[in-house]
């Protein structure tokens, strides 16, 4: 056993943290306890980052005129994505894809501007500043699941009218918006899997050995 193990007890809390963390649409009244807000962005603020470029910005949104704006732009998107299925538009559309308008907060997340600068680590892989930011909100989400509060990642919207919108500088570009607030439950199963949409891969699909597995291939998609 480790000298630097956590106890079994710690070990299996985050074992189920991330086992129960769920991408939230549906938010009850009220907000976040006091100091929340803060801890969670302390948390993805905490995550990793490919040469330590911490590439992740944060705006939230305060007022309803933004928020309302920012529901617009993503009801555009979740129209447009409708009508490219090739399939299952209309089960598309009765899906709730956002909390925007209900969550207690709201927060753009976007990687900044000048990491064209940052070269450690994304010589051949620029794409790792993504990577990057993908860790910091998933802290964020366990931390999140942890405290009881829901947190749903939206990623239906054109970057280019949420960074309009956000006046965000040349360079930057969002990635994510999060809803996060109160909620009557956590779903014991992902929405997605319980409507039909996907189901969770075996490990056997996933993990290989020494080389990529003959004829395995991608995630079949549901449409």
């Amino acid at each position: 056993m480790s000298e630097h193990r956590y106890p079994s007890a710690d070990v299996a809390a985050i074992e189920r943290v991330i086992r129960e963390r769920r991408d939230i649409r549906q938010f009850s009244a009220g907000q976040l306890p006091e100091g929340l807000l803060g801890r969670l962005v302390e948390a993805a603020h905490r995550a990793p980052s490919v040469g330590y470029m911490q590439p992740w910005r944060f705006v939230r949104i305060a007022t309803s005129s933004n928020r309302e704006a920012l529901w617009r732009i993503v009801d555009q998107e979740r129209m447009a994505t409708a009508a490219s299925l090739p399939t299952r538009a209309a089960e598309f559309l009765k899906l709730k894809i956002d909390g925007i308008r209900e969550a207690a907060e709201v927060l753009v997340v976007a990687l900044m501007p000048g990491r064209e600068a940052h070269i450690f680590g994304r010589r051949t892989l620029p794409e790792m500043d993504l990577a990057s930011t993908a860790c910091a909100i998933q802290n964020m989400w366990l931390l999140a699941r942890a405290e009881g509060v829901g947190l749903g990642w939206v990623s239906f919207f054109d970057p280019e009218a949420v960074a309009s919108l956000l006046e965000m500088p040349p360079g930057s570009h969002p990635v994510a918006i999060l809803c996060l607030g109160p909620v009557a439950e956590f779903p014991p199963v992902p929405v997605l899997e319980t409507q039909g949409w996907g189901s969770r891969l075996p490990l056997d699909e996933v993990l290989f050995e020494d080389r990529w597995r003959a004829g395995a291939g991608g995630t079949p998609t549901a449409y």
